[in-house]
């Protein structure tokens, strides 16, 4: 039986070796943390499930749907829809197609105009129609340009999104590319936005789960990497038919690989154990105002109660990127935006965690995915990094990627190499 080793348990390598044994490898995958999931962890906290950062699973990603048991992660689906801070006072982002409010719909006459509303509606069900992953055919702008080439105005775009835009992407110029914001868009217009009831770790925790017993290794600090051998920190080394790196690029720098050009963006929230909820519903509330420090926020218990210990709300504040304040200055700075839109009972709100990850998002333009082929040293790659940031990204080409190791051995094993 072939023999394979994937460094890293994130999203990318557990696909990588599902796959892997799905066509009749045996597997082990070195873990250097103690946990699996890589960028995707959550922590407990006197009660409270805290991913690290905020993130989603949006439901009609292909790859998710190819490899995760939906009903056994238990999805918490946020309502449809987004309430946007404009002018004082929130309006609503609704979608006359569905039952309840959704961001890809119609928009308030304080949000937009008219014509935004006709253009969205539009975009949204053309959207539907998308496929799986960026398309690569189009021409490549910024977001902000091809939202203008759209015909959006500027309102629209400083109130909705921008905000909402820069929740995804981590920045708030939208600068990231058009087919991101194509590919991202058509998601969101097929499918739903969830989070598993015990957390986004779970995600991770089901795929390593269909592995066979003993595949996942974790504490496994990997130091160096050849074509069919690895050699761990603690002194011994590891042979295997393909070794397989699925770390981010920067770890796959340091081991000798060539990895494209990927700058990183950070990702920023406060967590807060509320004396009251502050919402009426677990809508996404965004800030179209463009002042201060928050860009979004939710009542993240009022999507899935467990989260949370009971009569104990949890709001996750999200902070517009590019915003650097000491841990002191975040809070006393966003008690105070807080406390304009909530009142003062946000003075009773206890603080759980500044999540600061400065490696949240990697970030590459032109975005092409790279092809699946071994690195010069008769390495492979896998991550999204190499594809989209996504967890679509991660999970596509984690899968793509074990298909080719097996394709090019059964070339090898045809020629005699």
């Amino acid at each position: 039986m072939k023999h394979g080793i994937v460094v890293g348990a994130g999203l990318a390598g557990l696909t990588c070796a599902r796959r892997l044994e799905e066509l009749g490898w045996s597997v082990s995958v070195l873990e250097a943390a103690d946990a699996v999931g890589g960028r995707v962890r959550t922590d407990t906290l006197e009660g409270f499930r805290l991913d690290r950062g905020f993130q989603v699973l949006l439901t009609a990603y292909p790859a998710a749907q190819r490899w995760l048991d939906y009903d056994a992660l238990d999805l918490q689906h946020f309502p449809a829809g987004a309430v946007v801070r404009v002018g004082g006072s929130w309006e609503r982002v609704a979608d006359p197609r569905r039952e309840a409010s959704s961001v890809l719909g119609s928009l308030a006459a304080d949000i937009g105009t008219f014509m935004d509303k006709v253009r969205v509606l539009k975009w949204a069900v053309q959207a539907r129609h998308g496929c799986g992953d960026p398309d690569e055919t189009k021409a490549e702008l910024s977001s902000l340009e091809a939202l203008r080439q759209k015909g959006f105005s500027d309102a629209v775009i400083e109130r909705f999104w921008r905000p909402w835009l820069s929740g995804i992407f981590l920045e708030s110029k939208l600068e990231t590319s058009s087919r991101m914001l194509e590919f991202v868009f058509s998601q969101f217009a097929q499918g739903g936005t969830a989070i598993p009831k015990a957390g986004m770790q779970a995600i991770p925790e089901q795929l390593a789960s269909g592995l066979a017993e003993g595949a996942v290794e974790l504490n496994q600090t990997v130091a160096k990497v050849a074509a069919d051998q690895v050699g761990l920190a603690a002194g011994s080394e590891r042979r295997a038919d393909a070794v397989i790196v699925a770390t981010d690029a920067s770890t796959a720098a340091r081991f000798g690989l060539t990895v494209p050009e990927v700058s990183w963006r950070e990702a920023r929230c406060l967590y807060f154990a509320a004396s009251r909820a502050p919402t009426a519903d677990g809508m996404l509330r965004l800030n179209g105002q463009g002042d201060g420090v928050i860009n979004h926020l939710v009542t993240l218990s009022q999507v899935n109660p467990t989260l949370a210990p009971e009569d104990q709300p949890l709001v996750m504040v999200g902070v517009r990127p590019g915003i650097d304040l000491t841990p002191e200055e975040m809070e006393t700075a966003v008690r105070q935006q807080l406390r304009e839109w909530f009142d003062a009972e946000v003075d009773r709100w206890r603080l759980l965690r500044d999540s600061r990850i400065p490696e949240a998002l990697p970030s590459r333009k032109p975005l092409k995915q790279v092809a699946v082929v071994p690195n010069a040293a008769g390495i492979w790659r896998a991550g999204d990094y190499l594809a989209n940031p996504s967890i679509q990204g991660a999970m596509a080409y984690g899968q793509q990627v074990a298909e080719a190791v097996d394709r090019n051995q059964a070339d090898s094993a045809k020629t005699g190499d």
